[in-house]
């Protein structure tokens, strides 16, 4: 653990400290604010780095950007540079996108000029872009690796940086581990090598930035308005062509990058009726209106949902609600539907109802098209509605179960491509509202899910249904099965160790009866085990051990005896502990009984530990 005094001495003895963190550090007066800032580096985690904005170590800012970018630079001169045996030539370019958070724009050309000064080019868009060109343009440009500057669905405070490999998926654990321990090697004053200061960089780029090697050659190329045609293209190769020339939509970009590819893709599959939330539409940072821009939240589409209501008002009913997360990877959406008293409204749709009603769609337009390949397979995590199976099963689907993160989905369409089979994979979904069809790219895609979701909403609207109506087709066909997801912060140092003491007393004393039901199955992904308890009403499996083929994760699953399950592990990007609820009923109302009384347990032994 750092001292904060002597790290805030280093910082301010820096002659060339940026003037805003130096009068940002000289400002703060409170001792636990400053140890909090400089007690750890920012974690470089799976998902590269993410944290709050600001002065110290572990905040982002231009000085963890540029040692991050310079463990990632050592990492590919090693295995891509002139020297390696892999790549004997000129050393592979990297691509580089940023969101509309505050500073990506800036951090992405200091990623950019740390990365010139160790010989590697790049390819850099000129405007912000969803997360998903970005691993895009790592295929397009045929780079060995990738940046996105994001943080997804955080608060304003928050910026990240997130790195994908030479296929366009985020870093494998493998290689992710051996970028950090480079990462840590580098001292963030003495040992990054840039040109930024150089180019005298502001915060006005990265579109003016330029430089080339001792060959003459650009070291930081713009990329043009033509790749992201060439991405668009992509995406529609995946339409369904449905009509949706009757179909009503309001959308929020959340004031990220959606804005304009998911207009263009509404325009391009016809949907003439789009109305934009104003005040979410434009780009900005501070999210004024939505200090939590995360679709998975209802408080997210409060503006959508009131733009819904006063158009229904005026007689021109929205048929949907679409609302993409700042980097344009997640989608949530609500539809009209009638409730229960007759009345007209919108209701929410979550991430799994959404995966499990497009992986329907997709299955049943395929087959009814005759375009269903050979041996089909569909992709979704862990802790993501068990339905889906049953969904893919009836179509005859293959389901694979990958770890949380959509770069695990990726991983396995970059399988299915080398042996030339990426065909076979026909939809990929997290219950955190990531979808995606198609092998273009290998992120979760909020452009393609939105024009999948536009495409299905107006395929069931000619038939007289709504999504919620086919949802209930599909929970009267399948079962009532019902998911939850629940939250527990901890901020700081403290809230690290806290968390850390949960997941270690859980697994030193797990329990054995949840809601007075009885735990059959316990499965430890970190010890790469699960164990079979016996009992289970619905699995005939023999008591005893079996191994777990995934990766090694601090993941804890209980399997309780009626086929209800609760699966908990910390947040690779987030200060949180994640408890995910699942159960199965007869009806609606039995399946909701069980996730409400699986909350007050949970609750109680969280506190316990």
């Amino acid at each position: 653990m750092y001292q904060a005094e002597d790290m805030v001495k280093r910082w301010l003895d820096q002659k060339d400290l940026d003037e805003g963190l130096k009068k940002e550090l000289l400002e703060i007066k409170d001792q636990e604010e400053l140890q909090d800032r400089f007690y750890r580096d920012l974690e470089f985690g799976t998902g590269g780095l993410r944290g709050i904005l600001g002065a110290g170590t572990n905040r982002m800012n231009i000085y963890t950007i540029r040692k991050a970018t310079q463990g990632f630079a050592d990492y590919l001169n090693h295995h891509y540079g002139r020297e390696s045996e892999k790549y004997p030539g000129d050393t592979p370019p990297v691509a580089i996108a940023y969101d509309s958070r505050i500073n990506s724009h800036l951090f992405a050309a200091e990623a950019a000029c740390v990365l010139a000064a160790n010989g590697i080019p790049s390819y850099i868009y000129t405007e912000l872009m969803p997360t998903p060109a970005l691993s895009f343009a790592v295929r397009h440009y045929g780079c060995c690796a990738g940046i996105m500057v994001t943080a997804s669905h955080n608060p304003a405070k928050y910026n990240g940086y997130k790195v994908y490999n030479d296929e366009g998926c985020q870093l494998t654990l493998d290689a992710a581990a051996e970028v950090l321990s480079l990462i840590e090697k580098v001292d963030l004053f003495d040992d990054v090598k840039t040109i930024a200061d150089e180019l005298k960089l502001t915060d006005h780029v990265p579109t003016a930035i330029f430089t080339a090697d001792e060959d003459g050659k650009a070291l930081i190329n713009m990329i043009p308005e033509e790749t992201t045609e060439a991405y668009l293209a992509a995406v529609m190769k995946e339409s369904t062509v449905a009509d949706c020339s009757d179909l009503s939509v309001v959308y929020t970009p959340l004031n990220g990058t959606g804005n304009v590819p998911v207009r263009k893709i509404m325009d391009r599959i016809g949907v003439k009726q789009v109305s934009v939330v104003k005040e979410q539409e434009l780009p900005d940072g501070n999210f004024p209106t939505c200090p939590y821009p995360n679709p998975e939240k209802e408080e997210a589409l409060a503006l959508g949902l009131a733009l819904c209501r006063q158009l229904s008002k005026e007689g021109n009913a929205p048929d949907l609600l679409l609302a993409t997360d700042p980097d344009c990877d997640r989608v949530g959406i609500a539809v009209r539907e009638m409730d229960e008293a007759g009345k007209e409204d919108y209701q929410l749709i979550t991430g799994n109802e959404a995966g499990i009603l497009l992986l329907d769609y997709i299955c049943r337009i395929r087959g009814e098209a005759g375009r269903m390949p050979k041996d089909p397979l569909a992709i979704k995590t862990i802790v993501t509605s068990k339905m889906a199976d049953n969904v893919a099963k009836n179509y005859g689907v293959t389901m694979i179960d990958v770890l949380t993160g959509f770069k695990f989905i990726g991983e396995q369409i970059g399988y299915l491509e080398a042996k030339g089979e990426e065909d076979r994979y026909i939809f990929g979904f997290e219950e955190s509202y990531g979808y995606l069809s198609g092998a273009y790219v290998r992120d979760k895609d909020a452009v393609n899910a939105a024009m999948l979701i536009c495409e299905m909403t107006a395929y069931y609207k000619k038939s007289g249904k709504t999504l919620v109506g086919r949802l209930k087709e599909l929970y009267e066909k399948y079962g009532y099965y019902k998911n939850d997801l629940m939250e527990f912060t901890f901020e700081g140092a403290a809230g690290m160790e806290k968390m850390n003491g949960i997941m270690t007393g859980l697994r030193a004393d797990a329990p054995m009866r949840i809601i007075d039901r009885k735990v059959v199955e316990i499965a430890d992904y970190k010890l790469s085990q699960r164990r079979i308890l016996g009992g289970s009403k619905t699995c005939d499996l023999a008591v005893g051990t079996r191994p777990i083929t995934l990766p090694k994760s601090d993941v804890l699953e209980y399997v309780l005896d009626d086929g209800s399950s609760i699966i908990v592990r910390p947040s690779g990007t987030e200060p949180k502990l994640k408890v995910y609820l699942s159960a199965k009923g007869s009806s609606r109302q039995e399946s909701e009984e069980i996730i409400e009384a699986l909350k007050v347990e949970i609750q109680g032994i969280i506190e316990v530990n």
